[in-house]
């Protein structure tokens, strides 16, 4: 297992230096799902919420959020990123989201694609908590890293898939 890097020798808190690290394509992919009553799912997918079209607003939230992440995480890197994509897949009882981030960079994305994942399940929530304050965000999880010197990282399983 690695150890830890956002300590020093004296046990304080540092951010890590990446300034000796090669520049590399890097990208994540996270997932993450909400779960709420077939109601709220029926008036999401039929444009049928008061505030306007969730997953619309969802989507742009998730990208600011991944763009912002250095200010939400400590010790986040301030990336230049290159993309950002949104996608929802609307399940049984859930919508599963799944934010794919990219960079060309010294370091990865993995914080800003679940940082993204994250804000738009809250945005979710809060357009819809009018008509249903039962919603639950869970799931969140890295589903595939790769660049940078530890490489490739794919889950085997997908704990978004309703069973």
């Amino acid at each position: 297992m690695a150890e830890f890097t956002h300590f020093n020798a004296q046990g304080e808190s540092h951010m890590v230096d990446v300034s000796a690290k090669t520049v590399t394509y890097r990208q994540a992919v996270a997932y993450g799902q909400i779960f709420m009553e077939l109601e709220t799912l029926e008036k999401i997918y039929d444009l049928q919420i008061a505030k306007g079209n969730v997953l619309e607003v969802a989507r742009l939230a998730g990208i600011m959020a991944a763009k912002q992440t250095h200010h939400l995480i400590p010790l986040c890197h301030p990336l230049a990123i290159s993309a950002v994509t949104i996608s929802f897949s609307r399940q049984q009882q859930s919508i599963m989201i799944e934010a794919t981030v990219r960079v060309s960079g010294q370091t990865g994305v993995e914080m800003e694609a679940m940082t993204a994942v994250s804000v738009a399940a809250l945005t979710i929530y809060d357009m819809c908590k009018a008509i249903d304050r039962s919603m639950v965000i869970s799931n969140i999880c890295l589903m595939r890293k790769e660049g940078g010197k530890s490489g490739l990282f794919e889950r085997k399983d997908n704990p978004c898939q309703e069973k």
